[in-house]
């Protein structure tokens, strides 16, 4: 009897195994500081699974991708001690995926656990900088009481980066506007990328030459991806984000990324799907920029 193997698109032994993967898939199935819709725990296995339902082939780029190796870990164990306590375990298990030369592509769980992920590459890529897609800044210094929140993890990881580029952002509150005004760090807003044509060179500028992608899905508009705890609308589409992806990718080297803040819907698998798509994308143009 034929059976569907429960890894990231579905691969074969051949192409799944960690000794010989380029890439590795790590579940985080994190939900703890999440402060409107829940659900976000749900979002990594949801994601594989959708992604079972993706082509190999990318039709783009005119090629297949999966031959490196992407493996698919089993999803981390939630650690109910609080969000400081899961990037610590984050962080253990991203680093031995960094100490084994793969390249890590982990699925959320909330944006919180962006900081364990993000600490664990730095320590192999000193000058290290972030593409941050995203809805929000999540450059409070607290929120909700937690330093480790969701709503906190930018200002947390530039604990660890040079630079961060935030793409696609709509909604801030005062805190992150007079921190950013404070600390040079200049938003490429959502109004930005529909009216602007000069506003993937500003990323590029933005960045060092070593990059970390974190993507939350609700940078994109609710339209495409509606499955996510806060939904803004006046978001990205999907050629602006991958179009954007594919320039990094070319002209810079990405190290390492995450999608998070899936939440899924019962009954529709559009936001999912997407994510699934998106991840897939990000390994073809990571691999694209050194293939003849």
């Amino acid at each position: 009897m034929e059976t569907i193997p429960r890894t990231f698109l579905g691969l074969e032994d051949k192409f799944s195994g960690y000794d010989a993967a380029r890439f590795v898939v790590l579940p985080v199935p994190y939900d703890s500081t999440t402060s409107y819709r829940t659900g976000t725990r749900e979002g990594p296995a949801a994601i594989i699974t959708a992604s079972q339902q993706v082509e190999l082939f990318d039709d783009e780029l005119e090629r297949e991708f999966h031959k490196q190796g992407i493996a698919t870990l089993d999803p981390l164990m939630p650690n109910m001690s609080g969000p400081e306590q899961m990037n610590e375990d984050i962080f253990k298990a991203a680093r031995k995926i960094e100490r084994d030369g793969k390249f890590l592509l982990a699925l959320g769980g909330e944006h919180s656990v962006t900081g364990g992920l993000v600490r664990a590459v730095c320590a192999k890529y000193k000058k290290l900088s972030i593409l941050q897609i995203d809805a929000h800044l999540d450059l409070r210094d607290t929120y909700q009481q937690s330093p480790f929140s969701h709503a906190s993890v930018m200002r947390r990881c530039l604990g660890y980066v040079e630079s961060i580029v935030p793409v696609g952002i709509r909604n801030v509150c005062k805190e992150e506007h007079l921190y950013c005004r404070k600390n040079g760090i200049e938003p490429i807003t959502a109004r930005d990328c529909c009216f602007s044509d000069e506003w993937v060179d500003r990323a590029l500028d933005g960045l060092t030459d070593n990059v970390y992608v974190t993507v939350d899905i609700d940078g994109f508009d609710p339209a495409y991806a509606p499955g996510t705890g806060t939904p803004e609308p006046g978001g990205l589409d999907w050629y602006q984000v991958t179009a954007l992806l594919r320039v990094v990718a070319a002209e810079k080297n990405i190290v390492a990324a995450d999608i998070v803040e899936v939440a899924p819907i019962p009954g529709q698998n559009v936001t999912e799907f997407l994510a699934a798509r998106l991840a897939y994308k990000l390994i073809c143009y990571t691999q694209a920029k050194n293939m003849p």
